[in-house]
Formats: structure tokens, C-alpha cells, sequence
């Protein structure tokens, strides 16, 4: 092994210094770039009749205070599950939510609604059922994307299963076409 023919050098042991200059480097430069801040923006805006609107940011509508088609009796209904996009192309979200009875025991089955909620109007109103509580369903997940509406349930193979246990999987996905949400044939039915 060669040995160096320069000495050890002082800089290459730490000492408290060290780090008493580096500390007082990095505040300085931390306090320069407070007081150094980039301009305001300064970009005009386009005007005129061919310029674009500015995009409106419009809240999807909410769940509270509407009233769901289902019938609950002395109890209320509760949203179990929501999910909000576009789904019919005009600017404005839509919520979907799976909504269900708040039975004291049981399995309740869930209503699927779609609520909109139009410019000006003093609150959301349901326009679509995609599921009804009748068909005894009891929604998994739901979500919205692409435009279409997603949902995974369980349901019952016949008439004759009890309501504690569903034996039946299935998914499903409503697309808004031609004025009416069309639901798509699901790619299998699993048994639970």
C-alpha cells in the first residue's frame, strides 16, 4: 500500500466549527429565499368573442336532506356508500349512492340512485334507480369512472335464501345513453 506523500489534511476531521458554518450556510440561505420570492403573475387574460371561458369547478351534490324512493318505515335511510363524476357529459358531476335502511338487525338490502343537482336549483333530486331495494342487493363497492357507473353486490340465487346470507356475486356498470342509464351484462355471477 502506497502512502501519501502529502500529510493528512485539516478539513478532513469534522469539528464543532464545521458544523457551526454549515448550520449558519444553510439558515442564511433558507432566510435569502424568504425574502426573495417570484413576482405576482402577470398574464393576461384572454377576452374578446372568441375567448374561451374560464372553467366553472361545480360541486357534485350532496346526500344530505334528499329524500330516496325507499321505504323505511319509523327508521331512516342511510347512505352506505357514494361516488361522483360526469356521467352524462354536461360539465356538472352526478352522485351515485348506495343507500339502505338503518334496521336494527339484519342485512338490509341497498337502493342505488343517481342524484343531479341542475344550476340555480336550492338542492340535489334523485334521477335514476339503477338498483331498487326490491331485487334484495347489497352493494360491495361502488364507484364512478369513465363516464359509467361501477358497482359490485351480493345477491341471492333464489327466493328461498334467507336475507342473512347471500349466495350470489355479481358486478355491474350503467352507462348514460340516449337519455337513460343502460346496464351493461355482467361478465359472470360467482356464487359466495
Amino acid at each position: 500500500m502506497q502512502q501519501s506523500a502529502v500529510p493528512e489534511l485539516a478539513h478532513t476531521h469534522t469539528r464543532p466549527i464545521h458544523w457551526v458554518a454549515t448550520a449558519t450556510a444553510v439558515a442564511g440561505v433558507v432566510a435569502l429565499s424568504s425574502v426573495l420570492q417570484p413576482g405576482p403573475a402577470t398574464a393576461a387574460q384572454a377576452s374578446g368573442p372568441g375567448a374561451a371561458p374560464a372553467p366553472v369547478t361545480v360541486a357534485a351534490p350532496a346526500t344530505t336532506g334528499v329524500d330516496f324512493p325507499i321505504e323505511c318505515g319509523p327508521v331512516k335511510a342511510l347512505v352506505m356508500k357514494r361516488a361522483s363524476g360526469d356521467l352524462d357529459g354536461d360539465g356538472r358531476p352526478e352522485t351515485v349512492a348506495a343507500v339502505h335502511c338503518d334496521a336494527p338487525m339484519g342485512t338490509p338490502p341497498d337502493g342505488v340512485y343517481v342524484l343531479t343537482q341542475a344550476a340555480g336549483a336550492t338542492g340535489p333530486r334523485v334521477v335514476a334507480t339503477l338498483v331498487d331495494p326490491k331485487e334484495r342487493r347489497t352493494v360491495t363497492a361502488l364507484s364512478v369512472g369513465d363516464g359509467a357507473v361501477l358497482a359490485d353486490y351480493l345477491g341471492y340465487s333464489s327466493a328461498d335464501v334467507p336475507s342473512c346470507c347471500p349466495d350470489v356475486k355479481e358486478s355491474a356498470k350503467w352507462r348514460w345513453q340516449d337519455h337513460a342509464f343502460v346496464r351493461s351484462t355482467p361478465a359472470a355471477t360467482h356464487s359466495v
